[in-house]
């Protein structure tokens, strides 16, 4: 009964596979070959089959650096003389005025933490000593220090800013442009997420979930450590043609089941999962597998150092993922043992010591994936951006720290399309709001999306009779950055 080939078991439960070869150009110009068993993956009625975008992209791919915790703007990149001149007395009340201030503490005296400041650049770009490495970069940079967003809390900031909303329940970012363009290697998953320390960030993954979009242009979370994606190998005791006998078995059941619950987007994403895992597991440990990176790059990141060691080898993988054709990498960064705490940016106290710590651990290997991407020419055609929650206030809060600050704090790109070594607004005297050109979150995304091609007006989904986009109904792109 089951001794028939799987072409012939399938054509008799009514299926087929298709059996030619399909041929993908990867960003970059680089082109490899689909074989017959994954040329499903790339047919009309994939959901993740390549999409044509609205406008000719800028860039291919985006890396999305999430500084979980929110760090201070003015302790690494929006330098304050006034605060330096009035540190320790009460911040004027003209500043405060209309801003419901404070989730912690009440408003403490201005802080100022005795920083050295310089210029780096052609641009003139400011840097405090917390950022050497990435400082050398400066040119390559273009500042938005007029960010703003809404929110007094980690979990409802952070999931704005992935989501542009304030509630669970939306896709993210990365899931629209999943959505939007569908893959560009259908060996890898086209959202990765790659984030450091013992747990998950903070907010966890409803931060790169589809939302009420299909359930299969949800991130993919790799794992910390040596070994990213558990359980990829099959068992030594079942070889190759018995593990894709066994998958054709279950997906032929699943499919069968699938068309009489066409709206069930998690069953037919568990179905293509099965499929991608199969064909992951000669890819996937390849694209993550540093082993053949030069010395010289892995110093680069700084994975010779144990300070830099873990978030450096993320932002390598995010290299090695782009390059073939990942479309959105989701970097989150992790938290480090300050006083014999895990803690992460979030410096209500003891700000000092905080930042110092965490801008090591980024410090290098950011700069290192700037200098590599340029090098390789990946830079034109790649997109870095610097996100975070939210800012700090320019006020103290428990004598040594600082509260968060939604109304005006610094953010920024690197990558093809934009003006580089430039800055676009900028924050009041003493760095607490936003008094040029405000750009919220959904105007960032607004912006990353024109940049991978697509407008966000026209990137839509029907739900519940309404159309939706990412956006919701808020954003404009900030033309005024772009090239």
């Amino acid at each position: 009964m089951w001794n028939l080939s799987r072409r012939s078991w399938l054509a008799k439960a009514g299926y087929s596979m298709g059996g030619l070869a399909l041929t993908q150009v990867l960003p970059g110009g680089g082109i490899f070959s689909v074989p017959a068993e994954a040329a499903e993956a790339l047919t009309s009625d994939d959901p993740l089959a390549p999409k044509a975008p609205h406008f000719p992209p800028k860039v291919k791919s985006v890396i999305w650096l999430h500084i979980d915790g929110a760090p201070s703007s003015l302790d690494l990149y929006d330098y304050k003389p006034d605060l330096v001149k009035l540190k320790g007395q009460d911040i004027p009340p003209s500043f405060l005025k209309g801003l419901k201030t404070s989730t912690q503490g009440g408003v403490g005296k201005l802080f100022e933490a005795n920083r050295q400041w310089k210029q780096y650049g052609q641009s003139g770009a400011w840097f405090s000593e917390l950022m050497p490495n990435l400082a050398e970069h400066a040119d390559k940079m273009t500042f938005i220090k007029s960010s703003v967003t809404i929110g007094a809390t980690h979990d409802i900031s952070i999931m704005k800013m992935n989501t542009s909303d304030i509630n669970p329940g939306r896709p993210s970012l990365g899931s629209w442009i999943t959505y939007a363009l569908g893959t560009a290697n259908p060996d890898l998953p086209p959202y990765v997420v790659l984030y450091a320390g013992k747990k998950e960030p903070t907010g966890g993954g409803v931060n790169w979930s589809s939302g009420f979009l299909p359930a299969v242009y949800a991130g993919t979370a790799f794992r910390p450590g040596a070994q990213p994606i558990l359980n990829l190998q099959a068992p030594d005791s079942v070889s190759p043609q018995q593990q894709r006998d066994n998958l054709d078995l279950m997906k032929a059941l699943n499919q069968h089941e699938a068309r009489s619950r066409p709206n069930d987007t998690e069953l037919q994403a568990r179905i293509r999962s099965y499929e991608l895992a199969y064909r992951m597991e000669s890819s996937a440990p390849e694209a993550v597998d540093l082993s053949k990176e030069t010395e010289a790059t892995k110093s680069l990141y700084g994975l010779d150092d144990d300070a830099t060691r873990e978030y450096g080898t993320n932002l390598l993988r995010a290299r090695r993922l782009v390059e073939r054709g990942v479309r959105f990498v989701h970097v989150v960064t992790g938290t480090q043992d300050i006083s014999g705490e895990e803690l992460n940016w979030d410096a209500h106290r003891n700000l000092v010591k905080n930042h110092a710590i965490h801008a090591r651990v980024i410090d290098k290997p950011i700069a290192g994936l700037l200098a590599d991407l340029k090098s390789r020419g990946l830079l034109d055609e790649t997109l870095v951006v610097w996100v975070q929650e939210f800012g700090r206030t320019p006020y103290g809060e428990s004598g040594d720290g600082r509260d968060h600050n939604a109304w005006g704090y610094t953010q920024w790109m690197a990558g093809g399309g934009l003006k580089p070594g430039i800055t676009y607004g900028q924050t009041d005297e003493l760095g607490l709001r936003a008094v040029e050109n405000p750009v919220d979150t959904y105007d960032l995304q607004a912006t990353v999306l024109r940049l991978v091609g697509l407008d966000f007006r026209k990137v839509t989904f029907a739900r519940n009779g309404r159309s939706e986009r990412p956006t919701q109904v808020y954003g404009q792109v900030v033309d005024g950055i772009l090239a």
